[in-house]
């Protein structure tokens, strides 16, 4: 996938994974009260950047992204500082 942005200095370009629809005993969620989900699936990642890989899903913390639609695709900016951990999948 080519991503339209190129991040710089320690800055990452990532994709918020999709909420969850239903529950595990599957009842369905209304989209009001879905919670927003804090983990991103990294699309690229600036020059400075040394934790973090493309392909690597993140944790990042609450109203520390900026995010941008290009294409009308929505994408995430976060700078490395800002991602709390990495996802083993």
């Amino acid at each position: 996938m080519s991503v339209p942005l190129k991040p710089v200095a320690d800055y990452i370009v990532a994709a918020v994974e999709e909420a969850a629809t239903k529950t595990a005993s599957g009842l369905y969620l209304p989209s009001a009260s879905q919670e927003k989900p804090k983990v991103a699936n990294v699309l690229a990642v600036g020059p400075a950047v040394q934790g973090v890989k493309k392909g690597d899903k993140i944790v990042y913390k609450s109203y520390s992204q900026t995010d941008i639609k290009v294409d009308g695709k929505e994408y995430l900016l976060v700078q490395e500082q800002d991602v709390l951990a990495t996802v083993d999948a």
